[in-house]
C-alpha cells in the first residue's frame, strides 16, 4: 500500500481509521491448525486462556508475545517468555517483521500473514471525555471505548506510561457511569508500605495489631456504592494478592482482627505502567489475579503517539493554569507549538503541564527537555530500553520535521531524498503524528 489509510469522518461526525488485517496460523506444534484472524490491531499469544490466540503447549509461556499491525508490517514483542520468540536461530525481543514470517515459540511455529483487506476502526465524535481531551485518532478511539466501558460495571485494567492520565481516565469512567453519585476512592499501591497496604485495603478492628488504637474502615468498604481505583496495581505485594483476588471475586472483605465478612458493592478499576503479563511470566504477579483484573483492558497512548493533540493540550493546560493572555499568546505561537510537538515527553501530559507551568512562572518560552535533541545526553535515570527508544524517537522527529521542511512538505520528494519508500516514510510520519 503506497499511502497510509487516511483519517476520515462519516456523516455522523464519527472519525474512522483504516487498518490492515493480519492473520496468525499455527503451522507446527501441539496446536497446529489453530489460527487467529480478528479485525483487531493486536493479538496476544500464550497458553493462558485470556490470550487472543491460546496455544496449549508446555513450551509456550502463559503470556508469550504480542503482535500488532503497523502499516503493512507486524511488530512482534516478546513478553519475557521462558523459551523466547525466535525467527530461525535469532531470538527477538522487539522487532518488525513482514508478511510470511514464521515465528518459533518453544515447540510451536506460527506464520504471520498480512491481508490486503482493510477494516475501519471507529472513533468517537467527541474530543473530550471527562478531563481527557484530544482530537487525534488515537484519543478518539480511546473515547469510543470509554463510552462503552462507562455503560458497564465490568472490572477495568488501564495501561499506560507514567503521566498519560490513568487516574483521570478512571475518574471519567466513574463520573459517566451509573455509580457517579457514589464515592470514588483512590489507593496508590506504590505509595503505601506493604505492611500497611492490607489494612488500607480491607480495614482493621481496634487492637488488631500494635498501634491499631481505633477501628479503620478500608478502601473496599469506603468505595461501596461507587468505584475503587487502584493505581500502580503492579506494586501489590505477592503475599497480599490471594486475599485481594478473593475480595475481587466475592466482593466481600474481612477487616484485620474481625471474624465477620462485609459485603461491598463496588466497581474496581486498576491501573499500571507495567506490562503485567511479563510480571506473570516472572512469577511476581498471579495469573489468576491478572485474569480477573483484565476483564476489560484499555491502553492509553503516550503523548509521542498523539503529537497532533499538543496544540489543543497546550491551550487547555494554560487555561487550567490561569496563565495571563500575554503568556498564552507567547506559548501558543506556531513555532513554539511545533517545538513542543517534536519533543519526546517521556513524562507525557504530566511533563507537558509541568513544563508549561515553569514557562508561565518564569515568563519565558523555555525549550522542551534537551532529550528532544538527538545529540542530547541520554537520561540515565530511565531503563536502557526506554532511554534508547526516547533517543531514537527524538532523532526521528527532528529528522522528519527538517526533511519535510526542506522538501516543502512534499512527501514523495522527501521519501526520494531520504532513500526510503513512500509507504515507509508515511508510517514514520504517522508514528510521530506528523501526518
Amino acid at each position: 500500500m503506497a499511502n497510509p489509510p487516511p483519517i476520515v469522518t462519516r456523516p455522523t461526525g464519527r472519525p474512522t481509521r483504516a487498518i490492515r488485517r493480519f492473520r496468525v496460523v499455527v503451522t507446527a506444534g501441539p496446536a497446529a491448525g489453530n489460527s487467529w484472524n480478528d479485525a483487531c490491531e493486536r493479538c496476544a499469544i500464550g497458553s493462558h486462556p485470556s490470550n487472543d490466540l491460546v496455544i496449549a503447549d508446555d513450551t509456550v509461556s502463559r503470556f508469550h508475545c504480542e503482535l500488532a499491525i503497523v502499516g503493512g508490517a507486524v511488530r512482534v514483542r516478546d513478553l519475557g517468555s521462558r523459551n523466547g520468540t525466535h525467527i530461525g536461530d535469532i531470538a527477538i525481543t522487539d522487532a518488525t517483521i513482514g508478511a510470511g514470517t514464521v515465528l518459533a515459540l518453544g515447540d510451536t511455529d506460527l506464520r504471520i500473514d498480512v491481508d490486503g483487506e482493510e477494516v475501519e476502526v471507529l472513533g468517537s465524535a467527541c474530543t473530550q471525555f471527562g478531563a481527557l481531551i484530544g482530537e487525534s485518532a488515537a484519543m478518539r478511539e480511546v473515547f469510543a471505548a470509554l463510552e462503552r466501558i462507562a455503560a458497564s460495571d465490568a472490572t477495568v485494567l488501564v495501561e499506560g506510561e507514567t503521566g498519560t492520565g490513568k487516574e483521570l481516565t478512571a475518574e471519567a469512567i466513574h463520573d459517566a457511569s451509573s455509580r457517579a453519585a457514589g464515592p470514588f476512592v483512590v489507593v496508590d499501591c506504590s505509595a503505601i508500605p506493604p505492611s500497611l497496604l492490607e489494612s488500607e485495603m480491607f480495614g482493621h478492628e481496634a487492637g488488631a495489631f500494635t498501634g491499631a488504637v481505633a477501628r479503620h474502615v478500608g478502601a473496599f468498604e469506603r468505595a461501596s456504592g461507587g468505584t475503587l481505583f487502584l493505581d500502580e496495581i503492579g506494586e501489590l505485594p505477592i503475599a497480599l494478592q490471594p486475599k485481594f483476588l478473593r475480595a475481587l471475586e466475592s466482593r466481600e472483605i474481612r477487616r484485620i482482627g474481625s471474624t465477620a465478612n462485609i459485603r461491598c458493592d463496588l466497581r474496581v478499576i486498576a491501573a499500571t505502567n507495567r506490562d503485567l503479563r511479563s510480571e506473570v511470566n516472572q512469577g511476581t504477579f498471579r495469573a489468576d489475579l491478572y485474569y480477573r483484573l483484565a476483564v476489560i483492558k484499555l491502553r492509553l497512548p503516550p503523548l509521542r503517539e498523539r503529537a497532533s493533540d499538543i496544540s489543543l493540550l497546550v491551550k487547555h493546560l494554560l487555561g487550567v493554569l490561569r496563565a495571563s493572555p500575554s503568556t498564552i499568546a507567547e506559548l501558543t505561537s506556531p513555532d513554539y507549538l511545533e517545538a513542543l510537538a517534536t519533543a519526546p515527553w517521556p513524562g507525557n501530559v504530566r511533563e507537558l503541564r509541568n513544563h508549561l507551568e515553569q514557562c508561565a512562572v518564569f515568563g519565558d518560552r523555555r525549550l522542551p527537555s534537551p532529550a528532544a535533541s538527538p545529540s542530547a545526553q541520554p537520561d540515565a535515570r530511565l531503563p536502557y530500553e526506554l532511554a534508547r527508544r526516547h533517543a531514537l524517537d527524538a532523532f526521528e522527529r527532528v529528522y522528519l520535521s527538517s526533511l519535510l521542511e526542506r522538501c516543502a512538505d512534499n512527501v514523495s520528494a522527501a521519501a526520494r531524498d531520504a532513500g526510503v519508500s513512500r509507504a515507509h516514510l508515511y508510517r514514520m510520519l504517522g508514528r510521530h503524528g506528523l501526518r
